[in-house]
């Protein structure tokens, strides 16, 4: 028992002794690092000394010391509170204030019209050329409709029967009725324009063989019409023998352009109607105008001698009359029921482009009942689709007069 006593006792007093070494080695492990110069402040402490009062550092330390306690409490970093505003630095500032703010809309519009004012590379050009377009007189409509007045055109194709005649009459007769001068001048031996406006052979004593063959005066062959403003220069089957007596003359090509020089004042157009040839009639009135209008009848017969025609045009320009061109192709007698009549004015439109009238002269039977009556279509049936058609003809030629 004594044994068993001793060695209980000899265990508590080993207990005993083993205790506080292992406190000392905790206390050890926690404590301060006994090589730092720098004595470890606790949490706690460093909240009690930054209490009121518990320091006589001087006004900054607590401020400093609280930023630190909160940046411990909460990562992230509290914003410092905004010193409030002076009261008469505020007052002052208040006007000012207001007027930036209801200034601030007006300028932000103002700076948006500008920015939209200004043209950007890809606009820039075609505002420009839009405005040209719009001051040249006839923008938009056929090209040659800008040309300066007095105008002479000559209508001709050595095609017969595409509405040669036809056109002569009726747009000299459209273009009288917007008040221009007209003088249609038949150089066609048939003499068909010469009926067409009504005019008998038995009525006057000299045509366009006298000026031609006689040199007689062209004021002293015009006739007037029984349209206001449409005169008209008569022909006789006697043309039919010029042909031939016209070939020893001298200056043969140029006898009708002398003569329309002395009448060209009076008038604001002057329609040559050509014969259905490539004679030395057709090349004097070639040679007299300064345009060429070209009726083509849709279909492709008519454009098999059209190439022929350019070509004499050709040859009259660069010998006889300088500057001359084709400025101007009607489509005629143009059928809507049949596919041919969209083929041929596809590749006249399509080879000649803007010199083609967007106007086409469409196949009535009132445009062929007219010349019997003497009368041109815009008298014979005002309101006829072939006088429609010609008055809008008039309106592209000549610019778009209304």
């Amino acid at each position: 028992m004594r044994g068993l006593r001793r060695d209980r006792d000899k265990a508590s007093r080993q207990e005993k002794q083993d205790s506080p070494v292992e406190v000392e080695a905790l206390a050890t492990d926690q404590g301060p690092d006994p090589e730092s110069s720098e004595p470890t402040v606790s949490a706690e402490e460093e909240i009690q000394g930054a209490g009121p009062g518990a320091s006589t550092e001087s006004d900054t330390a607590p401020d400093d010391k609280a930023v630190v306690v909160a940046a411990a409490a909460d990562p992230q970093p509290a914003p410092q509170p905004e010193p409030p505003p002076e009261p008469e630095l505020e007052a002052a500032a208040a006007p000012e204030k207001a007027a930036a703010v209801v200034a601030q809309p007006a300028e932000v519009k103002k700076a948006v019209r500008d920015v939209d004012a200004i043209p950007s590379a890809e606009t820039a050009a075609p505002a420009e050329s839009n405005k040209e377009d719009e001051s040249d007189e006839g923008a938009g409509l056929q090209p040659a409709a800008r040309l300066p007045l007095p105008r002479i055109i000559a209508v001709a194709n050595q095609k017969g029967g595409v509405g040669k005649t036809t056109t002569a009459v009726n747009l000299g007769a459209a273009l009288a009725e917007l008040d221009f001068r007209v003088l249609v001048i038949d150089l066609d031996p048939q003499g068909n324009a010469t009926t067409g406006l009504g005019i008998d052979a038995r009525n006057f004593e000299r045509s366009m063989y006298d000026v031609i063959m006689r040199d007689d005066a062209l004021e002293d062959c015009i006739e007037p019409t029984n349209m206001k403003n449409l005169f008209v220069a008569p022909a006789t089957i006697d043309l039919a023998g010029a042909e031939i007596e016209l070939v020893p003359a001298f200056s043969r090509e140029l006898k009708l352009k002398r003569a329309i020089e002395t009448v060209i004042d009076d008038f604001d157009y002057v329609l040559i109607d050509c014969p259905p040839s490539l004679g030395l009639i057709t090349v004097n009135g070639l040679a007299a105008a300064a345009e060429v209008l070209v009726p083509i009848q849709c279909e492709y017969y008519a454009l098999e001698g059209l190439s022929q025609l350019l070509r004499n045009v050709h040859l009259v320009a660069s010998n006889l009359n300088d500057g001359l061109e084709v400025s101007t192709i009607v489509l005629t007698m143009y059928d809507a029921r049949t596919k041919l009549s969209d083929q041929v004015a596809s590749e006249v439109r399509e080879h000649f482009g803007a010199k083609v009238c967007r106007n086409v002269i469409p196949r009535t039977v009132r445009l062929s009942e007219a010349p019997s009556f003497g009368q041109p279509i815009s008298v014979f049936d005002p309101t006829s689709r072939g006088a429609i058609a010609y008055r809008e003809l008039a309106k592209e030629v000549s610019g778009g007069a209304s």
